[in-house]
C-alpha cells in the first residue's frame, strides 16, 4: 500500500513490500479520460460510466476502440500517464489473449498515486473523477465505506490462477486529500480474501486519518485536450 498528499509535498508512505503488477480495472480511469479527451464536447458517455461504475470490461473495450487502432489507443492512454508525471507503457497487444491489452498495464503503487495527485488537480477530468464516487454496491470493498471516497478497483489472476486485487482512491483527511493505491495478493488466491485484505487495510487507514499525509491542489488547472 503507498498513500500520498494529492498535490504532491511531502513524501508518500508506504506499507508493504508489493510494488508493482498488472493494473487490470485501475487502468479504466486514465483510459476514460483518454477517452474523455477524444472528444471532450461529447463529456463522459455511457461506456465510460459503466467501465467505471461497474467495471464493465465490454464497456472499456468500447472506449479503448474509440480511441482509434490499438497502437493509437495505447498511445492515447500513455499520454494521460505521462501527463501525470508517471508514464508507463500500455501494450498495443494483448500479452495473455483472454485479458485486455490495456488491463495488462504493468502499473505500480508509486505511479498510482502519482497519477491520481495529478488527476484530482486537473479540473479536465474531474467528470471521470466523479465517477469514482458513484462505484456501485458490489464494488465498495476496500475504501468503498469512506465517505465521499473517489475509488477503482481492479482484480485479476496471474498465470498460477492466484488473484490479484487492487484498489485506487482518493479519500479526505484532515490534513486534505491523499491519494491510496492498495493492492494484495492473499495466500489462499482467491479474489474474496484479496477484498478482505484491502478492507482491511482500508479500516486501518480510517484510524490512522489524522496521521496520513494529506494535501490539496494548488490552483484549478485544466490540460487542454490533445
Amino acid at each position: 500500500m503507498l498513500v500520498g498528499a494529492v498535490g504532491g509535498g511531502s513524501p508518500p508512505l508506504a506499507l508493504g513490500e508489493w510494488t508493482h503488477g498488472p493494473a487490470w480495472s485501475t487502468i479504466k480511469v486514465p483510459l476514460s479520460i483518454a477517452g474523455l479527451r477524444m472528444s471532450p464536447s461529447t463529456g463522459v458517455t455511457d461506456a465510460m460510466k459503466a467501465a467505471i461504475t461497474q467495471s464493465d470490461n465490454a464497456a472499456a473495450d468500447q472506449v479503448w476502440q474509440s480511441l482509434g487502432p490499438p497502437d493509437v489507443a495505447a498511445k492515447a492512454v500513455e499520454a494521460v500517464l505521462s501527463d501525470a508525471g508517471a508514464p508507463a507503457t500500455v501494450p498495443a497487444q494483448r500479452p495473455r489473449p483472454e485479458f485486455s491489452a490495456f488491463g495488462q498495464t504493468d502499473w505500480s503503487l508509486a505511479d498510482q498515486v502519482k497519477f491520481l495527485s495529478w488527476a484530482r488537480c486537473d479540473s479536465a477530468n474531474a467528470p471521470v473523477l466523479s465517477l469514482m464516487g458513484e462505484v456501485e454496491g458490489d464494488q465498495r470493498w476496500g475504501l468503498g465505506d469512506m465517505q465521499n471516497a473517489l475509488i477503482k478497483g481492479g482484480w485479476g489472476p496471474a498465470t498460477d490462477g492466484k488473484y490479484l486485487v487492487r484498489q485506487i482512491a482518493v479519500i479526505n483527511t484532515p490534513a486534505g486529500q491523499t491519494a491510496v493505491a492498495m493492492a494484495a495478493v492473499p495466500a489462499s488466491g482467491s479474489f474474496a480474501d484479496g477484498t478482505g485484505v484491502l478492507t482491511k487495510l482500508a479500516a486501518w487507514l480510517g484510524e490512522h486519518l489524522a496521521e496520513l499525509p494529506g494535501g490539496q491542489c494548488s490552483a484549478p488547472s485544466s490540460t487542454p485536450p490533445g
